[in-house]
């Protein structure tokens, strides 16, 4: 019997380690749904992104869908930047992605033309955020 009870934290570990795989395989599922509707979109642990006609839409991944979406048109933008531990980067160079720091909070900041406040995208990956910022500028530079 003592052999049994020696098992059954182990047990434990198993049956919360499925669960958690489980959780985040739905994230996973929820998100390809969600990601089908436009022409580029990201997963991230942090928070979901895409992109179509002209707007920006992100929100969080929860097993039962994509919650708390907000939508912003690219028109009413002044600029997107790429912060990394509160510092915003001045220049993304698509070419030398090896130039930024190999680790830090990124985190993607719309700028608006009217409103002071700015909004805040966090990423997990710096190399991704950054060719975010390189992507939605050049729409940003058409006036798209």
């Amino acid at each position: 019997m003592e052999r049994g009870l020696l098992w059954l934290p182990l047990l434990a570990t198993f049956i919360g380690l499925a669960w958690a795989g489980s959780a985040e395989y739905k994230k996973l599922e929820a998100y390809k749904v969600w990601a089908d509707n436009f022409e580029q979109a990201k997963y991230d642990l942090y928070s979901v992104m895409g992109y179509r006609n002209g707007q920006i839409t992100w929100g969080k991944a929860t097993r039962k869908g994509i919650v708390e979406t907000q939508t912003v048109a690219i028109a009413k933008l002044s600029d997107i930047s790429l912060e990394i531990d509160g510092e915003t980067i001045a220049e993304v160079d698509p070419e030398n992605l090896d130039a930024l720091p190999a680790k830090g909070k990124a985190v993607l900041s719309l700028n608006y033309k009217e409103e002071q406040d700015s909004t805040q995208i966090p990423f997990t990956q710096i190399d991704l955020a950054a060719k975010w910022v390189n992507y939605l500028q050049k729409f940003i530079a058409f006036g798209i």
